[in-house]
């Protein structure tokens, strides 16, 4: 007989997945920049290579990150159009009030509460730290669902929040956002050659212009599956901890039916960062995305699960 998976199984299981995405990160980069350096220098030259280019790319992946931290969730919180509720409102104090509980339930400090001026169903989480998340909700979301479907949707977010997702996915996009700038200095350094005689020229400018073809595969092969992949662990993950704050799956599966039928908000539909904090894909249906790169798991796929949960 098979045995049923508990939201506890789900959790530890998509944690242990995204660790090992994680560390994958810099392992493939080290080995694309020396593979691709060994086609046209020795492989000790190659490994020397591969260290001088990592070493200063992290540095300025960790610098570019505190920069992102200070500012970043403000910034997607602006690019949502998004304003701030507060208990006083009488009109939001509902929802105020229910944002207060779940994260009572969820042994977490109450996060500051937004809402979006849109009449899809959305919602997403940010902040660096527990201590000063904030989550945002679109009106259609609060109007649309029932109270428990979205205690459902806030958990998820709040899951978000005690997971540190939000730290996980600054850290991605900012070493995005880093790799790019390197591989374009990278690439006028190579066409620019170095060294005093033309042999030393022409060697210094191959392996520039190999180093450069390794960003470039990191950048815009690699690094997109291994964060989608990442996303994907982290809605399963964050799915069954809101399953586990609220003790009721069920309405989270049925929150999820509901949202994908009209997810799109329009004003993040140039902002494609977004996508993978939103409970759903943002800009909805519009284009087939692969597996590969898709943001979301299959909502069918997080559904079942969910099910599942509550039969468990």
């Amino acid at each position: 007989m098979k045995k049923v998976k508990t939201v506890y199984d789900h959790i530890r299981s998509n944690n242990i997945k995204t660790i090992i995405l994680v560390a994958c990160f810099p392992l493939i980069f080290i080995a694309l920049v020396f593979l691709f350096t060994w086609i046209v220098a020795p492989a000790d030259q190659a490994m020397q290579t591969a260290i001088q280019v990592a070493i200063p790319t992290f540095i300025a992946c960790a610098v570019w990150l505190l920069i992102s931290w200070a500012f970043g969730d403000s910034m997607m919180l602006h690019s949502a159009h998004a304003h701030e509720i507060f208990d006083t409102d009488k009109e939001n104090r509902e929802i105020f009030r229910a944002v207060e509980n779940v994260a009572i339930a969820a042994g977490l400090p109450r996060p500051r509460v937004y809402i979006i001026d849109d009449d899809s169903m959305n919602a997403f989480a940010t902040g660096r730290s527990p201590r000063d998340a904030s989550v945002a909700l679109t009106r259609g979301i609060i109007k649309k669902l029932d109270r428990l479907e979205l205690e459902g949707v806030i958990a998820h977010e709040m899951a978000h929040i005690g997971n540190r997702d939000i730290r996980l996915d600054m850290m991605l996009i900012t070493g995005v956002g880093v790799t790019v700038f390197a591989a374009d200095i990278i690439l006028r350094l190579a066409m620019v050659g170095g060294g005093n005689n033309e042999d030393n020229k022409n060697n210094t400018g191959a392996i520039l212009l190999m180093v450069w073809l390794a960003f470039i595969v990191f950048n815009w092969i690699i690094t997109p599956i291994l964060r989608m992949a990442i996303s994907r662990n982290r809605e399963y993950a964050a799915d069954a901890t809101g399953a586990q704050i609220t003790r009721n799956p069920a309405a989270l599966a049925s929150a999820l039916r509901k949202i994908t039928t009209d997810a799109r908000v329009e004003c993040l539909d140039k902002v494609k960062s977004m996508a993978a904090v939103c409970i759903a894909n943002p800009g909805g249906p519009r284009e087939f995305i692969s597996s590969l790169m898709a943001t979301h798991p299959p909502v069918e796929k997080r559904i079942e699960r969910l099910e599942s949960m509550a039969q468990g």
